[in-house]
């Protein structure tokens, strides 16, 4: 195998002020050269109800300001690890939107929607976005994350395909130990119409295993699938897929053909250098070895090459890190985050690299090209070996090609601690909800358990189980008016309070029957007088 000799270099970012929101599983969004965050940690706050954010990068600092949606957009959740690709319409060549499909909310709950975000307008003050729903129908793809979107191009159609990916096991077949886990999807083909919005499944006999955080290329008519994690086996296979779709006037046609030459890698990051050329760096190879070997791939009308490349001057944070996650930038740049607990005072706070994979005479502004790689957002801690624990960012900008006001820029010290508003949180001392091992106890729960908030001076959520409230209780507070201190601060509340003074209400008197006349005593003298009146 060849080895291409093109120069990689490595440059060190530093996040300000909001490192607690760049966890690994978000996305990153390239409109016309700006990068745009989105799916954030925890649900949005006021200073940025839209959780999308202008990515700013100036003299080696990370900075973020707030998006805004348009008036006819649609809620997007602060999705994690989803699938994206992009799309351009039919009425400007030089236009294209964003698909997002799937991915998990901070409820931990899988979306299975498939949402369509667009740029509205921008200037050095304020970004807007169209987002909207599509309604899907036939066989829809069930909620799942961790899994590929591309669109291909045929006899002048174009189609979305979907593939692999991960979700929870079907309540059907969920026992008390493992009521939260997640399993491969089956491994089937999905096709939707973008513009009527159908879901085709197609099963084919090449594709035996499901599996998720793999890469996937797409080129004209043809999708190339590389690498994955299979949680069944847990195998990485070097496995390289070529799906083919033919868009006749009739039903489409979809084939796989499996080729030689592929990589065992899951969690890998690809980027864009070239019309047909992409540079694979990042990822793992097996559960407790990072895969720090870089390739280019060339992508001609029917073939794929894979090549080895020379690797960039790696630190020694990078080489000894346990984990690392990242994503493309676009323009052959790829963001790389290693943790940064052991040497901060933040524990979530992560070092941030930016990797160039061509030179810098070459990296000037581009406009992206139809052949648009996707990937996923890599593996999820909660479903992967100690070590296979990375989500990979999705980029697509140049790093310093931003001119915002610094005055917009959002601060993360102005907002609540995320943690504290989670789900599986402790929230008191005698707290025994246990991510891993909790089953529902309601009837109304399913997949989360029920919270009451305690209206204490600045108020927090606690379990309704861990307060041992009944279920007509935890109904009849939900649905009344009324305010719940929770078991530690109810004897606090009762001392504060000031007794309130009670108004008895006046009795009235029963009216008698009838009035008794009053007997009234006689004296001795008069009853003298009235013996000798009446003798």
């Amino acid at each position: 195998m060849a080895q291409s000799a093109d120069e990689m270099s490595l440059q060190v970012v530093s996040a300000v002020s909001n490192s607690a929101l760049l966890q690994p599983g978000f996305s990153l969004l390239n409109f016309h050269g700006d990068v745009f965050f989105f799916g954030q940690k925890g649900w949005p706050k006021r200073s940025c109800p839209t959780g999308v954010f202008l990515l700013d990068i100036k003299q080696n600092e990370l900075k973020l300001k707030p998006a805004f949606f348009s008036k006819d957009s649609c809620y997007l959740p602060p999705l994690r690890y989803p699938a994206l690709c992009t799309h351009r319409g039919n009425a400007e060549p030089d236009e294209y939107q964003y698909i997002i499909h799937g991915g998990k909310t901070p409820n931990n709950d899988l979306s299975d929607k498939l949402y369509v975000m667009s740029l509205v307008s921008k200037n050095s003050k304020k970004t807007t976005f169209q987002c909207i729903e599509k309604d899907l129908g036939g066989d829809v793809p069930e909620a799942r994350y961790g899994h590929t979107i591309n669109v291909v191009h045929s006899r002048g159609k174009s189609i979305s395909v979907i593939f692999g990916g991960r979700s929870y096991t079907p309540l059907a077949q969920r026992t008390t130990e493992k009521w939260n886990s997640v399993v491969d999807c089956l491994p089937s083909v999905f096709l939707i119409d973008f513009e009527f919005g159908c879901c085709t499944s197609y099963i084919l006999p090449e594709l035996q295993d499901g599996f998720a955080f793999h890469v996937s290329l797409a080129r004209n008519d043809t999708v190339y699938i590389l690498g994955g994690h299979s949680l069944q086996n847990n195998t990485r296979l070097p496995s390289l897929y070529k799906l083919k779709v033919d868009l006749p006037l009739g039903s489409p046609a979809v084939t796989c053909t499996i080729l030689p030459g592929g990589i065992s890698v899951s969690s890998a990051i690809v980027t864009q250098t070239s019309d047909d050329e992409f540079v694979l760096v990042g990822g793992y190879q097996s559960d407790n070895q990072k895969r720090l070997v870089c390739n280019t791939i060339v992508l001609e009308d029917n073939k794929i090459e894979i090549v080895k490349r020379a690797n960039p001057d790696w630190t020694p944070d990078i080489k000894h890190c346990r984990m690392w996650f990242g994503c493309d930038m676009g323009k052959g740049s790829v963001l790389l985050g290693i943790p940064g607990a052991n040497k901060q005072f933040i524990s979530d706070a992560n070092y941030f690299y930016i990797l160039r994979c061509k030179g810098a005479e070459k990296d000037k502004e581009e406009e992206l090209t139809a052949q648009i790689c996707s990937q996923t957002s890599t593996e999820d801690p909660g479903d992967s070996t100690p070590f296979e624990d990375s989500e990979e960012f999705c980029f697509g900008a140049e790093a310093n090609s931003f001119d915002v006001d610094d005055t917009d820029t959002y601060n993360e010290d102005d907002e609540e601690d995320e943690s504290e508003t989670g789900y599986w949180i402790t929230c008191s001392a005698s707290c025994n909800i246990d991510i891993n091992t909790w089953v529902p106890f309601y009837s109304t729960e399913l997949n989360k358990p029920a919270m009451i908030l305690c209206s204490s001076r600045a108020g927090h959520w606690v379990h309704a189980q861990c307060m041992d409230l009944s279920e007509s209780m935890l109904l009849h507070l939900s649905e009344s008016n009324v305010k719940y201190f929770c078991n530690e601060h109810v004897d606090l509340n009762k001392g504060l309070q000031t007794p309130k003074k009670v108004v008895h209400p006046k009795k009235q008197p029963m009216k008698p029957l009838r009035r008794k006349s009053i007997m009234k005593l006689t004296t001795p003298m008069k009853k003298s007088f009235l013996r000798r009146l009446f003798e």
